[in-house]
């Protein structure tokens, strides 16, 4: 069974995603050491809370480039919430603040007329939300478009190429979801609290093989 490295680098509870992995399976961990990343798999980043405040911690434990070259070796990155947002070169939430770049993109604030007013959606969106796809892709093998997840957000990943958007979902518009290239994937919701659907989404990550 493949290892699976879940990146901890001080940004809260990320039991949920080891114990989701678990659950399926697999021989996953947490891991605050970057050198163990040479040993894993596969390896996982999650994200809670600010851009900017996720990129500090990430660069002040020493994983930035050790996870660079985790990816550079061919090893599968599965990025989940901000862990999606840090893949891409910045986000306006954090300017100034350059991201991971290992997608070309940058991290946008919902906004406009749909967010405004008395009658506009709320932000942060939180709550489940249906995918679609526009391509097919091994991490949602099995998946249903209309399948539902859970998002806790107010920023989305935009790729500058279209064709790394891996799903996407409507709330005032039609937002990247998730996205991703060759062995490198995120999710902009939290598939360790999407039940059935999250937890298939996660042994679809565990199997692959990039």
């Amino acid at each position: 069974m493949n290892s699976i490295a879940i990146i901890d680098y001080g940004i809260g509870n990320l039991r949920s995603a080891e114990k989701a992995f678990q659950h399926l399976g697999f021989d996953a961990s947490l891991v605050n050491d970057p050198k163990e990343l040479v040993s894993a798999q596969k390896v996982v980043l999650p994200g809670v809370g600010a851009f900017g405040e996720c990129m500090g911690n990430l660069k002040a434990h020493g994983f930035v480039e050790p996870l660079r070259e985790a990816v550079s070796s061919g090893k599968p990155l599965l990025g989940i919430c901000v862990g999606l947002q840090m893949l891409f070169e910045g986000s306006e939430e954090s300017p100034g603040v350059s991201g991971l770049g290992l997608l070309k993109g940058t991290v946008k604030r919902f906004s406009g007329a749909a967010f405004e007013g008395q009658d506009g959606l709320k932000v942060p969106q939180i709550g489940w939300n249906a995918l679609s796809f526009p391509r097919e892709h091994a991490l949602f093998k099995g998946i249903v478009a209309g399948s539902y997840v859970y998002f806790v957000h107010s920023f989305y990943a935009q790729p500058d190429d279209s064709a790394n958007v891996l799903a996407l979902a409507e709330y005032g518009m039609n937002f990247c979801a998730a996205a991703g290239k060759e062995n490198v994937a995120g999710v902009q919701f939290h598939p360790e609290k999407s039940q059935a659907v999250g937890l298939n989404i996660l042994e679809n990550f565990g199997r692959s093989t990039k």
